[in-house]
């Protein structure tokens, strides 16, 4: 194989870096190719959080599967739709996404100062191929460039540097580049996200999440002045809110902390979603945490579908917290009526699936099936819906209901027997 051209565009306006490539392959061999190989650097493999391979003609997503080698520990086969005879060309687009791969420098600054952040990256593509042409964009937040790493030909414009075009360069090969700019976008990881997704056949699906948030971009260095914060444009750093996105048929919706509910949100119904404008109690800097709870309510009939007694519950893994997000840690939990049985789960991507449990409510006997899932490393491209297959007879519905008849008719049993026994010792 060879690479004859290749574009790669590196975004680096936000908390996230993300890499589009263009490629245009050639099988140069004798024989047809049914795959391709695309490596990523070893020392970017640990932040990477998101990979996508598509045809650039029609955009039809590529299966990408991960097929570490000796000489590739870090690499990914793409499966092509069709065979690639020799002699034939074809383009694809990959894309990746990598978090917590940006750093502060300096890791530390006062509530005045503006945030400046390190890229580290390759100015060649990382391939096992040789590539004829290839060019390298990297689009900054600002046009505030304190350095970049010079690989002649290369150039700035505004908040653009642009390394290529370069030619014939041999597989494999590295030529590390440092990119030194201003970034006040706001750097928020999800340190810890429990989502709770309780299902009802009574026309309800309750969602509950439990959030820890913390910044990680540079830490405030001093005392923190609410009245300079107030009085100046400082903190430009800092977060003072955040928006999430809610299903559009969400209802009922609910945001507290620790103390009780946060009345400083705000709720606002668009087009396509519910925007939830979410202001903490106090402004995040770097290494600030803040911890919250959000909950609302969504009809079953849009997520759950059912033939007969078998159901299907296809919703969101996980759901948009704010933009360009990163979950370092996030726990599902999916509550099932009381009764459910053969569950199958289909998830969009590699997810880790803890042992199944029971949750106890009010009137339950058996309790509630529960499947725990576990994921790590998420961005914004992992918000995707997952299946949950599971058989529930419809007459089971019927249990609880008859329990609290069966519960007041023994309430009215007792009081109708004790109201006509004779307690007295003597007769009147």
């Amino acid at each position: 194989m060879f690479i004859k051209t290749a574009e790669r565009t590196i975004d680096v306006s936000s908390q996230l870096v993300k890499i589009t490539h263009r490629l245009t392959l050639v099988n140069n061999g004798k024989t047809p190719v049914k795959s391709v190989v695309f490596p990523v650097e070893t020392k970017a493999k640990k932040n990477l959080s998101f990979f996508k391979a598509q045809l650039v003609e029609g955009g039809k997503q590529l299966v990408a599967k991960e097929n570490p080698s000796k000489a590739l520990p870090h690499s990914y086969t793409i499966e092509l739709k069709d065979t690639l005879e020799a002699g034939k060309t074809i383009k694809l687009q990959v894309e990746a996404v990598f978090s917590n791969h940006l750093s502060p420098h300096p890791a530390e600054i006062t509530q005045k100062e503006k945030q400046l952040v390190q890229y580290r990256g390759n100015a060649y593509l990382y391939s096992q191929y040789k590539v004829g042409s290839q060019t390298t964009k990297i689009s900054l937040s600002s046009s505030n460039i304190e350095s970049f790493t010079k690989v002649k030909p290369s150039s700035q414009s505004e908040s653009t540097v642009t390394y290529g075009p370069y030619e014939n360069i041999p597989p494999l090969s590295e030529e590390d580049i440092v990119v030194h700019y201003e970034n006040n976008s706001p750097f928020l990881s999800v340190e810890s996200l429990l989502r709770h997704i309780e299902v009802s056949h009574w026309g309800n699906i309750a969602i509950e999440e439990t959030i820890d948030v913390y910044h990680n971009g540079a830490k405030l260095k001093g005392s923190f002045s609410r009245f300079e914060y107030q009085r100046e444009q400082s903190g430009v750093s800092s977060v003072k809110a955040f928006k999430t996105l809610l299903p559009l048929s969400a209802s009922d919706v609910y945001y507290r902390d620790e103390i009780g509910n946060i009345s400083t949100s705000n709720l606002r119904e668009g087009d396509d979603n519910v925007e939830l404008e979410l202001r903490p109690r106090f402004p995040l800097f770097g290494g600030w945490k803040t911890h919250y709870v959000i909950g609302y309510n969504v009809p079953s009939y849009e997520y759950l579908f059912n033939s007969g007694n078998d159901f299907v519950l296809q919703i969101k893994l996980i759901d948009h917290i704010f933009d360009d997000m990163i979950v370092d840690n996030a726990k599902i939990r999916v509550i099932l009526p009381e009764g459910s049985s053969n569950i199958e789960l289909e998830t969009p991507y590699a997810v880790t699936r803890l042992p199944d449990s029971l949750h106890f409510t009010y009137l339950d006997t058996v309790g509630r099936p529960v499947v725990e899932l576990e994921a790590k490393n998420l961005v914004e491209s992992h918000i995707q819906d997952f299946k949950l297959h599971y058989s529930f007879s419809r007459v089971k519905m019927f249990q609880e209901p008859l329990l609290c008849c069966a519960a007041f008719m023994l309430l009215f049993l007792t009081v109708i027997v004790y109201v006509r026994l004779d307690f007295s010792i003597t007769k009147n």
